[in-house]
């Protein structure tokens, strides 16, 4: 800074023709002016002024630097100005990284709408249920379950995660109504493996976490096990088996009819949905818009930081 600004009291001095002009260009005193440009002519090695006591007049070498100085803060004002421009418009790239099933089962409608009526954002979107470094591969907005433990960044709860156990309408008939937990084991199952971990997800339930132990001792060995949560839903759907589902895949599976809800919700304390940005003091008005249009969107659809669809048929089961 200190450079920048004697670079800037040399350009002053230049155009106005002395150290008292200059000096009240910037509020200041001739003799900070001057001591500045002593000082940035020590750094050069260079005089840049002829003084006298009549006039101050630019040497050759003077005359050079000025130009190359007079260029370089008028390509940094015009760069200033260009970021605030955009800093502050609904315009430019914004980077969005969405989970697989929430992102094309929520996201995406929104987006689509989103970019309709903000045109001018040019949307780069990736899909990816692993946890990304959203600072080192400059993403911009993300949508992810979890807790969050980056301090660097600022997470809003877009919802509660509420898990639903569904059946096809075709197996609901061969079955007992309620469910219970304890005939958790009578049936087979359609299980999510993570991908990252190879670890199955548990059944949750009200009393319990049904890890997959058949009546027979046999640990789950008639249980269908998918890696995609989409696959789950449709493998329930074709009569496989039982199935739990988080709430945005279950929904439109429930509301066509082609799944049945046969046991009350359950939430999960440590499962909630985030959109996550990196903590900044000016946040891009494009990626405020986007966030704000997000927010406003889910909550119209019924889906707020403290409820979803779900709760509007379903008991919570804690």
């Amino acid at each position: 800074m200190d450079k920048y600004r004697a670079l800037e009291l040399f350009i002053a001095t230049v155009d106005r023709g002395s150290f008292a002009a200059a000096a009240r260009q910037f509020a200041t005193d001739p003799s900070t002016v001057s001591k500045a440009i002593k000082r940035l002519e020590s750094q050069l090695g260079l005089r840049l002024f002829q003084r006298s006591t009549r006039e101050l007049r630019l040497t050759p070498v003077g005359s050079q630097y000025a130009d190359t100085v007079r260029c370089l803060i008028s390509q940094l004002s015009d760069c200033e100005d260009e970021l605030k421009i955009d800093n502050e418009s609904p315009g430019g790239l914004l980077r969005v990284n969405l989970p697989v099933s929430y992102g094309r089962l929520y996201m995406l409608p929104i987006i689509c709408e989103f970019q309709q009526q903000y045109s001018n954002i040019q949307l780069d979107i990736s899909f990816d249920d692993a946890h990304v470094d959203m600072i080192s591969q400059s993403i911009d907005v993300s949508v992810r379950s979890g807790r969050l433990n980056d301090s660097r960044l600022v997470a809003q709860r877009l919802s509660p995660i509420d898990f639903v156990i569904c059946a096809a309408p075709e197996y609901v008939k061969k079955i007992t109504l309620p469910l219970t937990e304890n005939d958790f084991p009578l049936h087979r199952w359609i299980r999510f493996r993570f991908k990252q971990t190879g670890k199955l997800l548990p059944i949750f339930s009200s009393a319990l976490l049904y890890n997959g132990e058949a009546a027979s001792g046999d640990k789950g060995s008639q249980d269908v096990i998918v890696d995609d949560g989409e696959a789950m839903a449709q493998c329930c759907a074709a009569g496989l088996g039982l199935t739990q589902l988080p709430h945005f895949i279950a929904r439109s599976w429930v509301e066509s009819g082609k799944l049945v809800t046969v046991s009350k919700a359950y939430r999960s304390e440590d499962q909630d949905v985030f959109i996550i940005y990196p903590q900044r003091e000016f946040l891009p008005v494009r990626t405020r818009r986007f966030v704000d249009y997000i927010k406003d969107r889910l909550t119209r659809m019924g889906e707020t930081p403290s409820q979803t669809w779900a709760n509007k048929i379903f008991s919570s089961g804690n």
